[in-house]
């Protein structure tokens, strides 16, 4: 289960008309909403932080109000699976 889920799909596209405002947007503008570096997404999502609305051609698009969200909600977030962090297991201290 993804810690900051989407909205369901068509409540995007009605508040994109509604609005006229961007709902979606590709890795670096997620992180550019965020205030991350691009690669920050990528370990959201394998986190299950975030998850993509859909993947196209050209990679994952975001709804980037969920990405914010995500990213005020600081570290909160730990994956259950500590070892599957980026930087690799962990040496425990002998």
């Amino acid at each position: 289960m993804v810690a900051y889920p989407n909205p369901p799909t068509d409540e995007i596209h009605f508040k994109a008309v509604e609005n006229g405002e961007r709902q979606l947007g590709n890795q670096r503008e997620a992180a550019l909403v965020a205030g991350v570096k691009p690669a920050t997404i990528q370990v959201w999502v394998s986190r299950k932080k975030i998850e993509p609305v859909f993947v196209g051609p050209e990679g994952p698009i975001f709804h980037l109000p969920t990405i914010k969200k995500a990213a005020e909600g600081g570290s909160a977030h730990r994956h259950p699976t500590p070892w599957l962090n980026s930087q690799g297991p962990r040496q425990l201290a002998a």
